[in-house]
């Protein structure tokens, strides 16, 4: 009997670019456009700068590309360091419904680097890119997301087999290369939840993308040296699903494998703070808007959300402003005060502003009146001082799968992160190369 990983390589390893839908093909453009827009918009914060520092100094030898840097670096420096950028600012994409994956940082990343360090094609990038989601997707399925619930964060175990696969693709890895790949990689899985819970040292939630990425690389180019890992990595008493995992669902593993593409899961966030934050902050926005009020007319707020929200994001004082990304009554807060569309409003300022402060002080959060299916739902009921009371519930954002972002809207998003950075014109020039990137021969020049 062929073991799951047997068939999620068999796939990785024959998949064609001609073997895409095309929906799926401009799907994983999106997403790697995304990723070096807010890589690019990322690499301005202290703690990116320590990270693209430490590759500076650990390495300039290779053709990869630093995002928001003038330096080029080998593929597992750039992946350590594109991968934290990308994740940075809470801004970079994921699937929708959550899994515990994020695409861009993980999975484009790599792929990016080892194309650039490889002179591939736009064409090989793109169906690198894809493979890693589809079986990285599936893997976060299978997990059912409950690693989060055992204290780990989910896409610093999810990513590093999703960049094996697209790193492994591009280095021209056979089934059996990439099977030893995977087994690597399940031993390169990390990260904790615990900056969540201890009110500082956010920091570190922007490395583990990046070490993932890394790993991912890392996995490939030793399984192309020959070194091995076990191919019962995902479903063996102490593999994958066994040990990190709460609950679990093998059987997802290889579901709709090839006939079902998961890569048309990846939504890109519209606000620059955890997903579970974007309907409630889209909600109050809407809110604000329809009936006409601000945030000094609001007495008090209710938040009915799921679980994972009252158990992980309710961070009423967060200690740092990866905190204040990662809590919703704080995001939400902001939102009333300050234009969330705007990342730059995402600041120590606003963390510190008594308005917003005293906001945060008369919000509620509560479990959901009515069970819902979707772990990003969510219902507020915003009382104001006037005697009004509005509500709005709803279940996806724009950006999400169910309302993707146009391109003209992916576009606008683009520029507005790259543009300080890179200059309007080579930010033009570069996500129109981007949008057309099956057309490319070789992206190893993309960025020039």
């Amino acid at each position: 009997m062929t073991s799951p990983i047997q068939t999620l390589t068999d796939y990785a390893t024959g998949l064609a670019f001609n073997d895409i839908p095309d929906a799926a093909v401009a799907r994983a453009k999106a997403c790697l456009a995304d990723t070096v827009a807010v890589g690019v918009y990322g690499a301005r914060f202290p703690w990116s700068r320590i990270i693209m520092q430490y590759a500076l100094q650990s390495g300039r030898d290779g053709r990869c590309t630093l995002f928001g840097a003038a330096e080029q670096l080998s593929p597992p420096l750039a992946a350590l360091a594109n991968g934290a950028l990308a994740h940075a600012f809470e801004l970079d994409n994921l699937r929708q419904p959550g899994a515990g994956v994020h695409p861009g940082a993980t999975v484009a990343v790599p792929a990016l680097a080892m194309a650039q360090e490889t002179g591939a094609s736009g064409k090989d990038l793109i169906t690198a890119l894809v493979a890693g989601c589809e079986v990285m997707f599936r893997i976060g399925l299978a997990s059912k997301h409950t690693s989060e619930k055992l204290g780990f964060h989910a896409p610093g175990l999810t990513g590093v087999y999703g960049g094996a696969i697209a790193a492994g693709k591009l280095l021209g890895l056979n089934a059996e290369q990439m099977t030893h790949a995977m087994g690597i990689a399940g031993s390169l899985s990390s990260g904790l939840l615990e900056f969540s819970k201890s009110g500082s040292g956010g920091m570190v939630k922007r490395l583990h993308l990046g070490r993932a990425a890394e790993g991912g690389i890392l996995a490939a180019s030793l399984a192309q040296g020959g070194f091995d890992g076990p191919a019962s990595v995902l479903d063996g008493p102490f593999g994958f699903l066994n040990v990190f995992c709460a609950e679990t669902d093998p059987d997802a593993l290889t579901a709709g494998l090839g006939e079902r593409y998961e890569t048309l899961r990846i939504c890109l966030k519209r606000y620059a703070c955890h997903v579970t934050a974007q309907a409630p902050v889209q909600s109050t926005r809407a809110l604000m808007t329809e009936y006409e009020f601000s945030g000094d007319d609001v007495d008090s707020m209710t938040i009915h959300c799921s679980d994972k929200v009252l158990s992980h994001h309710n961070i009423p004082d967060p200690g740092d402003l990866m905190l204040l990304q990662y809590s919703v009554p704080y995001c939400v807060a902001l939102a009333l005060h300050r234009d969330p569309d705007d990342p730059d409003n995402f600041n120590d300022e606003a963390r510190a502003d008594p308005a917003i402060r005293d906001t945060v002080s008369r919000i509620t959060l509560a479990p959901h009146e009515t069970p819902q299916t979707g772990a990003w739902a969510s219902t507020i009921k915003i009382f104001l001082h006037d005697g009004r009371s509005v509500i709005r519930a709803a279940d996806n954002f724009k950006g999400s799968a169910e309302t993707p972002l146009s391109d003209s809207e992916l576009a606008a998003k683009f520029l507005r992160l790259t543009a300080s950075e890179m200059g309007s014109h080579a930010a033009e020039s570069l996500c129109e190369r981007l949008a057309h990137l099956e057309t490319q021969d070789d992206i190893s020049n993309l960025f020039e």
